[in-house]
């Protein structure tokens, strides 16, 4: 158990968005203690990053730690058609001349590490292992948690500002009733690693790979990682994949034969252990701060995993959500407004990035054929998959593309089909 019974900022979950909001309040000075439900390092799905992390990797200072880990460099996006068919893969560095040009395939149970001692190096108290039984924000707080370890020991804390990272448990979220799920966005993933799976080879660029099933109905990840295996997921309709019958390695073996792409990255390739399931369900919440509480990565939304965008945003909001606590601290003011002054800017970039995600889902929309139409808007789309959504006018690109997608969905466009 700890010692301190009181801090300034209590974090609970100790992911890439918690760990980096604890880091932000730490090093001002202030108590912060970091709890993590399971045993550090843990294991976790979401191993593709969007290149703009750098940014918050370079405020944390370990963008060399990155390289010294030795993850895959992700040097692009390439996208797999219903029918085979391979896209030119959009490479970030054609691109983009910054540092920031290159991003990373990484094994989470080490990134996550990383980014917790991270945390932990900055002067946050980290406790793993131990379970928030109870969140108790009171009006005026400080707010209680009642915490227990894998020994079954109960013990309270109290913080000024509670930071809610619980992932999808979203702890606050679903006590407050905050939480709004998009019901067009119910998906689910069936996901494993595997050796001996086709890499890039000859020197060609390792990219993720996003492969789309001859019905539509799902498409696989592949993620080529730096200790030879490739991550590999298939997500679709939580109807679709969980609720048709039949244990999710049969589920997974019957949509790798309706997936050319897969079939012929797979076909030297031995499954390593089982299989396993997440629920990806979509979602918002209606606000994401309120007196002595803030809500950060999944716990505040989470939107897809088609273009990596969950570790980014979580860092992203980690990192946003970390420096107005901090500010608050230091003047006295842990308001709703001022712990929520960043989540207007945030979402913001969301937004783009989500509708980038319901294009996809759209069974008339081709990646391909929009830019074969439209390549003015390549480096655009470019920009998008990077994750490349606060600066400029990342939202452009829908002056064209959601008029395309209506055309297509009528049956107007030949290239569309």
């Amino acid at each position: 158990m700890i010692a301190n019974r009181s801090y300034d900022c209590i974090v609970v979950g100790g992911g890439p968005g918690g760990s980096t909001a604890a880091a932000i309040v730490a090093e001002q000075g202030h108590s912060v203690l970091l709890i993590e439900r399971d045993t550090v390092p843990r294991e976790h799905v979401g191993e593709s990053l969007m290149p703009e992390a750098y940014w918050i990797f370079e405020r944390l200072g370990i963008v060399h730690e990155m390289d010294r880990v030795g993850f895959t460099r992700k040097h692009g996006v390439q996208f797999v058609s219903s029918s085979g068919k391979e896209s030119k893969p959009f490479i970030f560095a054609d691109h983009d001349d910054r540092p920031s040009k290159e991003s990373w395939h990484v094994k989470r149970n080490l990134f996550d590490k990383l980014i917790y001692d991270t945390a932990y190096n900055r002067g946050a108290t980290c406790i793993d292992n131990t379970r928030v039984v109870d969140i108790d924000i009171r009006k005026k707080g400080p707010h209680k948690l009642e915490i227990q370890t894998a020994e079954g020991k109960t013990q309270e804390v109290m913080g000024k500002v509670i930071v809610d990272a619980s992932g999808q448990s979203a702890m606050i979220a679903n006590r407050m009733g905050i939480k709004d799920v998009y019901p067009d966005l119910k998906k689910a993933a069936i996901w494993g690693y595997f050796e001996g799976a086709k890499r890039a080879g000859g020197g060609n660029p390792e990219v993720t790979c996003i492969l789309q099933t001859e019905s539509k109905d799902a498409w696989f990840w592949y993620i080529p990682l730096y200790d030879g295996t490739v991550s590999v997921g298939l997500v679709g309709d939580n109807e679709f994949l969980l609720k048709r019958g039949g244990a999710p390695q049969q589920t997974f073996e019957a949509e790798m034969k309706n997936c050319k792409g897969i079939q012929n990255r797979l076909a030297d390739a031995t499954q390593k252990g089982r299989l396993q399931i997440a629920k990806e369900f979509s979602y918002t919440t209606s606000t994401k701060a309120g007196d002595g509480w803030v809500l950060v990565g999944d716990a505040g939304g989470f939107i897809d995993p088609i273009y990596s965008s969950g570790v980014f945003l979580a860092l992203k909001s980690g990192l946003m959500a970390g420096e107005a606590v901090a500010e608050g601290l230091a003047k006295n003011d842990v308001s709703a407004k001022q712990l929520g002054r960043w989540e207007r800017e945030f979402e913001s970039g969301v937004t783009w990035i989500r509708k980038l995600v319901r294009a996809y889902y759209t069974k008339e929309f081709s990646i391909a054929a929009f830019i074969k139409e439209h390549p003015q808007h390549a480096g655009n789309l470019t920009d998008l998959l990077i994750g490349r959504v606060y600066e400029g006018s990342p939202g452009k690109i829908f002056e064209d593309m959601d008029p395309w997608i209506e055309k297509a969905k009528a049956g107007e466009l030949e290239t569309a089909k």
